[in-house]
């Protein structure tokens, strides 16, 4: 079985922005995003992506804008992300689906797809939903927050920055 780190995009992977983050040009990617995931992969983790990305149900932009981003930023970490999963619905726009956190279903694919062992593997995110779709499949949770540094325990950990939450999955 594989050990695993699935994380969420914008605000984790890239920095987040008031609107949606949906053009390479807007994509920024924080310092130690890439020296993170080298450490996580050196270590022997998958590294998935699972990201709601709503703007396709809004109209604001496309599959191929979410791919092209998602390329980009393979590009700037040395392609060491795995795969990528997104779910491209919005409750008001959409019908309701189970891929769209805080439900799991993309986490749940990717568990079947890559053999992933649950107890061994972590999610990182900025919203609560990221946290509650990672407690639905039992992997353990890293709440990254720039901005607060006392957060409600609403994961097992907590980390400033995607560098920081590798090294805390690291010490583990």
């Amino acid at each position: 079985m594989n050990k695993c780190v699935f994380l969420d995009r914008d605000g984790v992977l890239n920095e987040d922005r008031s609107d949606y983050v949906y053009r390479v040009e807007d994509m920024v990617i924080p310092a130690g995003v890439a020296e993170g995931l080298r450490l996580l992969k050196e270590a022997g983790y998958l590294l998935i992506v699972v990201t709601n990305q709503a703007g396709i149900a809004k109209g604001l932009y496309t599959r191929d804008d979410v791919m092209r981003c998602h390329n980009y930023l393979q590009d700037c970490c040395g392609n060491l992300i795995d795969d990528i999963y997104y779910s491209p619905h919005h409750p008001d726009y959409t019908s309701r689906s189970l891929t769209r956190k805080p439900d799991s279903l993309m986490l749940e694919k990717a568990i079947a797809k890559y053999n992933i062992d649950v107890a061994h593997s972590w999610i990182f995110g900025d919203a609560l939903r990221d946290m509650q779709a990672g407690k639905r499949v039992g992997v353990r949770t890293i709440y990254i927050n720039h901005r607060i540094p006392n957060q409600p325990a609403v994961a097992d950990k907590h980390a400033t920055d995607l560098l920081e939450a590798s090294k805390l999955v690291l010490e583990q």
